[in-house]
């Protein structure tokens, strides 16, 4: 089986190459970057695709007005979509152009729990959809069947939580995220320990571990960087670092690993490197946290100077990401699909209903890809979107309630 993975920014792109990479053995295996506005860097590449069989060899980039016409030469049996939600919808809604049409699949790259109608509305039109575990799989059917939707879902470890690479070390890393916690008096807070965790332990590193350097483009947008507001707290702990490496490098040298609700807590509990999920900030649907109630993982920034790390209760794991490889079902689910679409038994699937029609389709096309897009449709609905887009904020925000004076 033939199967291509199409990925553009930095988180999926890991999670479509160590997803790719953990396929069986016998399918043929390849992967393309799109030109998107979020494109990874070459170093960015380099990060993601460390530790799978993509490492070494740099990846084709396809603009996106070529992408049906490479992936009709490939004629792949599937194609795996490894994008952010509104560029995933644009780029199955492509991919279902190809033909002979290959069996369609996407998925999130990480913890999912809340899960959301989003995530299954972009992806209504793939034939498949991933998810980490048994929990997400049964919270998103739920989903799911509640909204009248009949999405095909199946189970996959999380691909980059390497149960087997060994570790030893003493660094205190910090799995930075863009947008939890959001407000700059939180993420200050959040600054301030880290300096004051250095500052208790001076002979051991706490590494603040960033997704990329300044300026390159990332799946979540960072308005308020950590290298910022720790220049603010100057001078600095010569024991505090600055790290972009990769997370399983970094975590080859951790003592433990703190977060308020990054992946990483995954990718550390797989290879037994004890955890702190930090929660001064509260549990809550917004920081993403919800999900290790119960986990015994949560501690406090006392918790985080005294490097008093968690290991996660068994009855937890089971549930939430550290199942039994065994119970994975994506690979064969996926077999299935293409076992039946050779043989002419599975339909395309329609995508969901959606106002606005073709123009409505172009203009999503277009914001979603900007510069990359260079259809004339996308220019003509952009020249009509956008005016009328702001007249409806301007009639909205008149008919908006007044605060009393």
């Amino acid at each position: 089986m033939r199967i291509i993975g199409v990925a553009e920014s930095d988180s999926y792109l890991k999670w479509g190459a160590a997803l790719l990479g953990r396929a069986p053995d016998d399918w043929d295996r390849r992967l393309m970057i799109v030109e998107g506005a979020l494109t990874v860097t070459a170093a960015q590449e380099r990060a993601c695709v460390h530790g799978t069989p993509f490492e070494g060899s740099a990846l084709p980039r396809v603009a996106y007005k070529d992408l049906v016409e490479r992936i009709t030469a490939e004629r792949p049996d599937a194609v795996l979509v490894a994008a952010h939600g509104p560029l995933a919808r644009v780029l199955i809604e492509t991919v279902a152009r190809v033909q002979p049409r290959p069996v369609i699949l996407s998925g999130l790259p990480g913890i999912s729990i809340p899960v959301t109608w989003l995530a299954l509305e972009r992806r209504a039109q793939a034939d498949l959809m991933i998810v980490h575990s048994k929990r997400e799989v049964r919270e998103f059917r739920a989903l799911s069947v509640a909204r009248g939707w009949d999405h095909r879902l199946a189970l996959a470890s999380l691909p980059f939580a390497d149960r087997e690479r060994p570790h030893r070390g003493t660094d205190l890393v910090f799995a930075a995220q863009s947008v939890v916690p959001r407000t700059e008096p939180d993420r200050m807070r959040v600054a301030r320990l880290l300096v004051r965790a250095a500052q208790a332990h001076p002979h051991r590193r706490v590494v603040l571990k960033l997704r990329g350097t300044a300026g390159e483009p990332q799946t979540h947008r960072d308005d308020l960087p950590y290298p910022a507001l720790l220049e603010r707290l100057a001078p600095l702990p010569p024991n505090l670092a600055v790290s972009t490496v990769s997370m399983a490098r970094a975590l080859d040298t951790a003592e433990g690993l703190v977060t308020v609700s990054s992946t990483a807590a995954i990718e550390a509990i797989a290879r037994g490197v004890p955890v702190i999920a930090l929660d001064v900030f509260g549990v809550s649907d917004e920081l993403i946290n919800p999900v290790f109630t119960g986990s015994g993982l949560f501690g406090d920034e006392r918790a985080v100077v005294d490097r008093a790390f968690r290991t996660p209760r068994p009855e937890w794991l089971d549930d939430n990401y550290l199942h039994d490889p065994a119970d994975d079902d994506w690979a064969p689910q996926l077999e299935e699909l293409v076992r039946r679409r050779r043989a002419g038994e599975l339909p395309p699937r329609a995508p969901l209903p959606r106002v606005g029609g073709p123009l409505r389709a172009a203009w999503h096309r277009k914001r979603v890809l900007g510069r990359h897009d260079r259809s004339l449709a996308g220019v003509v609905a952009l020249a009509i979107g956008l005016p009328l887009r702001r007249a409806v904020h301007f009639v909205n925000s008149i008919r908006a309630p007044r605060s009393a004076s």
